[in-house]
Parts: structure tokens; sequence; C-alpha cells
């Protein structure tokens, strides 16, 4: 009988044939048992004073990671942290802007006082240090709110819970279940989720959140989604009620991110990011007690302050741009109202204006700046200002001084939550990825996605003639 000797190649081509027979679960299977087997032995090897059906944990498993409870529960501390940072942002905000514009309007007497130039007071004061006022004020609160309750949950073992319970969510688009923690950071600032996106091993998988991250609106975008919020959707119901709805609203927004979040990610898995999803295998860590030291050194050091310095850098510059263009006169009009009026053809045609695209091009550098931009623009005003104050005063500006509609505050939202990465973020998946490609694409595929969505939205909505 002659002997036939198997070939390495012949065993990998055998291996070929096979991997095409199997379910898609059989990663999971394996997993199965070797957990199964290893639960057996340890059984047989193992003797316990007093078994238990459940312990704790377990209990607590039992209804955050259900199908059936997971997602619901998931909801309710999502809404209640949007609730908080909200509602607590707010009065804080106001409270520092109230303090920093004050040592702008000293800082702006004393170099009048001393017979310093008006044009290096106003790109100083005016531009320059306004900028940084607003990112502070208005990025500080919300970051300083969110980023402890993050903390909390990190520290306590709930979030490896929301990978679980997110991650055959995340496989049916092609992606990785830890997605969901990159995903999550994004909410606090999508350069830090970007950043943690290092806890993907896969380089595919890894790429795909990073492209998608932004999807989730940041801290620098809750306040212009709270304004429309509070002003269009909230102020119809009695103030007792304002910050439920406005949060509530935020929350549905939120979730429209998330939406587009898998959508792209099965988009770029079934695409130019072609490839099979990784086994992801999890094992639940202990509940513990939060450390509060450990939590206010994690978020307020370490996330809060880090974000709030490379915010920043950038939101400098913006300040002094918009400065300039308000500043500058020709005829009649400023440079910013000449821009504004002549992209103002494209933003109706998105169901916005001109003046709102403007704000977005000035607030690359950082989004906090857009809602001053755009109110500095509509008021006429040579620098950055804090608008009318109240809602019903902010309401009658955009309303009825400026042509706003029902349909401009939908589709602002949705450019709000769709548009391109800030700067701080660009620059951050440029790093992360060492690739001027994929910070590029990365802002195609935001930027596309957010004029595609408003231009269909309002297309659909002048046919429908819903334009009120």
């Amino acid at each position: 009988m002659e002997n036939t000797t198997i070939q390495p190649n012949d065993i990998l081509t055998k291996a070929e044939t096979l991997r095409g027979t199997l379910s898609t679960s059989f990663r999971d299977e394996i997993v199965k048992s070797l957990y199964s087997e290893a639960e057996h032995i340890a059984r047989r090897a193992v003797k316990t004073a007093k078994e238990k059906k459940y312990d704790l944990d377990q209990k607590i498993d039992r209804l955050v990671t259900s199908p059936i409870t997971g997602l619901p529960i998931m909801l309710i501390l999502l809404g209640i942290i949007i609730w908080l940072t909200v509602s607590g942002a707010n009065i804080f905000s106001n409270a520092i802007a109230n303090v920093l514009f004050g040592i702008g309007d000293w800082g702006r007497a004393f170099f009048n006082q001393i017979g310093m130039p008006w044009w290096i007071t106003g790109f100083l004061w005016d531009g320059v240090y306004l900028g940084l006022a607003w990112v502070v004020s208005v990025m500080l609160p919300p970051m300083a709110i969110f980023f402890p309750a993050f903390t909390f949950l990190e520290d306590l073992g709930y979030l490896p819970r929301v990978a679980f319970n997110l991650d055959w969510l995340f496989k049916k688009t092609g992606a990785h279940g830890k997605q969901s923690l990159t995903m999550a950071m994004g909410f606090g600032c999508n350069a830090a989720g970007v950043v943690a996106t290092r806890v993907i091993d896969s380089p595919r998988e890894r790429l795909i959140a990073i492209l998608t991250n932004n999807f989730v609106p940041c801290n620098g975008r809750f306040p212009t989604l709270i304004m429309l919020a509070t002003v269009f959707v909230a102020a119809a119901f009695p103030p007792a009620l304002t910050s439920f709805i406005a949060a509530g609203t935020v929350v549905s927004v939120v979730l429209i991110g998330v939406a587009f979040t898998f959508l792209m990610s099965w988009l770029l898995s079934k695409t130019i990011l072609k490839g099979e999803a990784s086994a992801f295998t999890l094992e639940l860590p202990p509940y513990r007690r939060p450390n509060v030291m450990r939590i206010l050194y994690t978020s307020l050091i370490d996330r809060t302050i880090f974000v709030l310095w490379r915010a920043m850098q950038t939101a400098a510059p913006a300040g002094a741009i918009i400065w300039i263009l308000a500043n500058i006169h020709v005829g009649d009009s400023n440079l910013a109202r000449m821009i504004a009026d002549w992209l103002n053809p494209f933003g109706l045609l998105l169901g916005l204006d001109g003046v709102i695209l403007l704000a977005y091009i000035i607030a690359i550098p950082a989004n906090e700046i857009v809602v001053p931009t755009m109110m500095m623009v509509y008021m006429g005003a040579g620098m950055m200002v804090n608008g009318p104050g109240t809602s019903a005063g902010i309401f009658d500006l955009l309303v009825h001084g400026h042509g706003w509609t029902m349909l401009t505050a939908v589709n602002l939202m949705l450019f709000a939550l769709l548009h391109n990465p800030c700067a701080t973020t660009i620059i951050t998946i440029y790093k992360e990825t060492k690739s001027y490609k994929w910070a590029t694409v990365s802002v195609l595929i935001t930027l596309g996605t957010a004029f595609l969505v408003t231009f269909l939205t309002a297309s659909f909505a002048r046919l429908m003639g819903w334009v009120i």
C-alpha cells in the first residue's frame, strides 16, 4: 500500500473548504463550549460550603444584560445623564459666562484707558478672548457633569455590560462590539472617542469605529441641540416640564445618531472596509464599589481638562477670524454678512440659511462657538454676545427677525448631529491612523451625510407643504 504524505498546503486547502460550511456563530459556539467545559471541570474539582443559585452580580446581570430589559435600562441611564447635563450645565454655564465676560469688559476698558489702538483691543479681547470665554463657559459645565457620570458607570463595572448588550448589533453591521464603548466616550468628546478605539485589536474594525464616531454628538454640539430643543420644542410645554422635554428631545436626536452609526458601519464593512467581524469574547467583571477619588481624577483631570485645553487651542484662532470678518466693512455691510448672503442660496436648499453655514465654517476648530457666531451675525454685532437671553427673545430673533421655520430648527438639529468633525477630532484621527487619507474620508463621510439628509428632509417637507 502506497504511503501518502500530507502536505501543509493540503491542510490549509481543506480548512478553507470546511470554513465555508461553518455557521456565522461558530466562534460563539466554540467559546460557549470552552466555558461550559471549564464550568464542568470546576464543579468537579471545587467544593463550596454552600451552593448559591445566583449571587448578587448574577441577579443584577439578569436584568441589565437581558434581551428584554437590557436596552431599556441603557436608554433610561442615558436619559438621566443627559437630563443632568442639560439642567445642570445651563446654570453653571451662565455663571461662568458672567464671570469671564466681566473679565473681558475689564480688559477692554484697561486697554482703552492706556490708549491701545481699537483694532488691537478688539482683536485680542473681542475676538481671541471672547472666543475662548465662550468655549470654556459652554464646554466646561457639561463635561464636568457628563464625564464624572460616565466614569462612575465605568468604575462601577457597567460599561462592559453596554458592550455586551450592543455586541450583536455591531456584529450585524460587520463591526466590533467594543465600538459601543468608544461610541459612549464620543458623547463627552469625539476626539476622546477616537483615542478610545485603541481597545479594538482589529485594524479594520478600529478604523470603522474611528470613521463613525462623529455621528455621536459631543459636548460641543449639545449647546446647539439644547438651544433648539428648548426654544422650539420645550417652549410649548409648561415651565416645570421644560428640562424634561428638552432632555427627551436631545435623547431622540442622540438615538438618530446611533442609528446612523450602525448604518454607516454596515456600509463601510460592505464597501471600502470589507471583512469578517472578529470574535469578541467578553468576560463580565464583577461590580465594584466606585472609588470617588479615582472618578474625580480620571473625569476632571484626564478627560475634562485635557479635552478643554485642546478645544481652547483651536477656539482662539476661530474667535479671531469671526471678529475680523465682522469688523471689516465693505460699503454698508461687513465680510461676515456678505459671505452669509453668498452662502444663503445653498443654505436654503438644505433647509438652513447662509448664516448657519458660515457659523459652521467658522466653528470647524470648535463647535462650541456655533451659537454665539450665529447670534453675532444675526444681531449685527462686532463681537460675540450673549444673545437675546430668554427663549422667547431667541425665538423672536430667529423666527420673526430672520425667517426661521420649524424646518430650519429640525434641519439644524440634523446638521449639528451629522456634520464634519471639529479640528481637534480631525487632528486626532490623523494621529491615530497616521493617514491624511482616512482623516479626509472622515470629513467627506460625515459632511456628505449631513448635506444629503438635510436636502432630502427639506425637499420632502416642502413637497408635503410642512414648512411652517
